[in-house]
């Protein structure tokens, strides 16, 4: 079985050839972007922490672990996140996990891809 990999990329970065399948893992449309310029193969808005977990987080990095809890809650929970990212994972291989946050360290993003790497 060939090797799986994980990839996080802000959306406003151009696309790559090494991006392998792109999901947006965000539940808001990343502002000033038009859709056909995302180059987007899948929003998968459902796999977000909820609005209320990401509007208490507001990328403080004193909330990290705390927030990290809760979205691993949520995600374990999260029947996309086995029904369809996992799956979605295993076909393609080769995954960018698409994110808008400035914050390139304290995102969602960034927790999504250390649940799945550990999943996986």
């Amino acid at each position: 079985m060939s090797e799986i990999e994980i990839r996080l990329k802000r959306i406003y970065e151009p696309e790559g050839k090494d991006d392998g399948f792109r999901i947006l893992v965000d539940r808001l449309w990343p502002r000033g972007l038009k859709r056909r310029e995302a180059a987007v193969d899948l929003w998968l808005r459902e796999i977000a922490p909820t609005t209320e977990l990401r509007k208490w987080f507001n990328h403080d990095p004193y909330k990290w672990d705390e927030f990290l809890e809760d979205y691993n809650f949520q995600l374990n929970r999260n029947e996309k996140v086995s029904s369809e990212l996992i799956d979605l994972i295993k076909i393609h291989k080769k995954v960018s996990l698409l994110y808008a946050a400035k914050d390139e360290k304290f995102n969602h993003a960034v927790a999504l891809k250390g649940y799945l790497d550990r999943y996986l």
